[in-house]
């Protein structure tokens, strides 16, 4: 026993970063709650600036009219000016030669000294008048113009003063976002840290697209990562409307170009089974009503896979749909149906390649050990990963080289990882409006306080429906009321951080935020919320249940 000493307790790398987390965030509220009064402030001063500037507008356009004035009014007493010189000097000669002496000596009669007195005293008032009303208007405008400096000094001092306040605080603003940009960028660094370290205990990973095009440029990653905004969202699919149960037809043709044969193909796609290679078949079967030779009119017929593909991929196929055609018969559901939800059947024989396939492999069907047909379902894509026989990659392992490993993306399919966002499964479908696939921070947001309202109770959920009701109906809660039904239980108003574990065939958990979902859950808001036709794919037989897809962020 260890005495006298102090003995460190191990801590968990979880827990560590969740305090660290805890931490960051506590950081970026504070900074949050210390900008909100600035901001205020700027919106204040700037509404004051707005005042302030109509009326140095007002301030500057009266200045122009009195400096016009004052050029006007100088130019005009430029001539009065001349005319005050006169004045003066008339008004000086006048007064010195005024004495009533000489006046009287120089004068007829009482009478006439009488008119030259009141004539000489008019002259001097007018002249006296006239220097006056001169000599104030020059004063005037030179007060005039002393004002009109001091009004431009005034001014610019005014507008330098808001101009330099108003910068202060845009920049003080741009300085806090700044810093809350930064403490943002690191929780999301330590909450994807968080989750790979969650991710590894559970055997999950997480994976991150290549320039792998899908059938349409917006719902590829290579569209996402150079056409998308900075910040926005976008879900992407492993596979699509696939029951992930045996073949792949595009993985068979990763497999054929790998080098495996048909035989090959099946075994690895239907585990447990072998090939019979003289199964007794029915002569006749009956599609849709109508019947025909099952070798010679029903399989030239099946519409599958192209017939340029190689010959391995079609052999397989043909084998596929003959032990599926049999199975459905023998149990005994009658007319087998033409379309997608059998095997697409068309009126018009198919040639060359296919019809060789069909007869290179005629009798050989895929039975189990006690002889029986078995169940040889199969799809498009299944995105790396089948229910019958786990990863189908080339190392039969998943990880986070996924998209180049799987034989899906050795064969080329379009549909391996893609958002989907238009109607039915055409690249050219109805988009209903929207002009991408990928999601703003608010949309995503507001599918996370969906995900959260489907948790809480007392919340109705009926109104949980997609905003865009011109393709969808109904009355769906707006965003900012969905928002605020789950403000109290973590609601958020933008999303900027997601990290997404994968597991065996289906997404385990998503993180946006710091809010914490599984990815059935996730799925199950997203295809009743996301706007338009945006979705994640699922069989329809069991929607959302093993989900399996990854969110990209730009």
């Amino acid at each position: 026993m260890v005495t006298g000493a102090l003995v460190a307790k191990a801590t968990d790398p979880v827990t560590d970063l969740q305090a660290q987390i805890d931490e960051l965030i506590e950081l970026r509220e504070l900074s949050e709650q210390a900008t909100a009064p600035l901001q205020e402030e700027l919106d204040n001063l700037n509404s004051t600036i707005s005042s302030i500037r109509a009326q140095l507008f007002e301030a500057d356009r009266q200045t122009v009219e009195l400096e016009d004035s004052i050029e006007d009014r100088e130019s005009d007493l430029a001539e009065q000016y001349a005319l005050l010189s006169a004045r003066v000097r008339s008004y000086y000669k006048l007064s010195r030669s005024a004495s009533p002496f000489l006046l009287l000596l120089a004068s007829n009669s009482a009478s006439d000294l009488t008119r030259q007195l009141s004539y000489r005293s008019a002259i001097a008032d007018e002249d006296k008048s006239i220097i006056i009303s001169t000599t104030q208007d020059l004063i005037s405008l030179e007060s005039d113009k002393d004002e009109l400096e001091e009004r431009k000094v005034t001014l610019a001092l005014l507008r330098a003063s808001f101009e330099k306040e108003a910068a202060f605080f845009e920049g003080e603003i741009k300085g806090a976002e700044a810093y809350q940009n930064q403490l943002q960028g690191q929780i999301a660094a330590l909450s994807a840290r968080q989750q790979e370290i969650l991710a590894a205990r559970s055997g999950s990973f997480t994976v991150s697209g290549d320039s792998e095009l899908a059938d349409d440029y917006l719902a590829s990653i290579q569209g996402f990562n150079e056409s998308a905004p900075g910040g926005y969202f976008a879900v992407f699919s492993f596979g699509a409307y696939s029951h992930r149960n045996g073949m792949s037809q595009y993985g068979a043709l990763g497999r054929s170009q790998s080098g495996q044969n048909a035989d090959a193909i099946l075994v690895a796609y239907y585990p447990g089974t072998t090939i019979k290679n003289d199964y007794p078949a029915m002569d006749q079967i009956t599609v849709d009503g109508k019947s025909g030779s099952f070798e010679d009119w029903y399989l030239h017929r099946i519409y599958e896979v192209p017939e340029s593909w190689p010959k391995e991929v079609l052999k397989a196929q043909a084998i596929a749909a003959r032990t599926y055609a049999i199975k459905y018969t023998n149990n005994g559901q009658g007319s087998i149906c033409s379309t997608q939800s059998c095997q697409v059947f068309k009126d018009s024989p198919k040639v060359g390649a296919w019809k060789e396939a069909v007869e290179e492999t005629r009798g050989k069907v895929l039975v189990d050990g006690g002889g029986n047909p078995v169940s040889t379902q199969y799809a498009s894509t299944h995105g790396g990963w089948t229910k019958t026989s786990g990863w189908d990659t080339t190392d039969g392992s998943g990880g986070s080289d996924l998209l180049n490993k799987a034989y899906d993306a050795i064969g080329g399919s379009p549909w391996l990882y893609k958002a989907w966002w238009r109607e039915g499964y055409s690249s050219g479908g109805s988009t209903c409006g929207r002009s991408n696939p990928w999601l703003s921070p608010q949309e995503m947001a507001d599918i996370v306080n969906a995900a959260i309202a489907l948790k809480t109770g007392g919340i109705d959920t009926s109104r949980i429906t997609p905003i865009t009701t011109d393709c969808w109906g109904g009355n769906p809660y707006s965003m900012d009321e969905l928002r605020n039904l789950v403000a109290g239980n973590g609601g958020i108003s933008n999303a900027t951080s997601v990290s997404v574990g994968l597991g065996d065939g289906r997404t385990n958990s998503v993180n946006i935020n710091g809010v914490n979902m599984n990815g059935d859950d996730f799925c199950k808001a997203f295809n009743l919320r996301a706007p338009g036709y945006v979705r994640i794919p699922q069989w329809s037989g069991n929607p959302c249940g093993g989900a399996f897809f990854n969110i990209e962020h730009k």
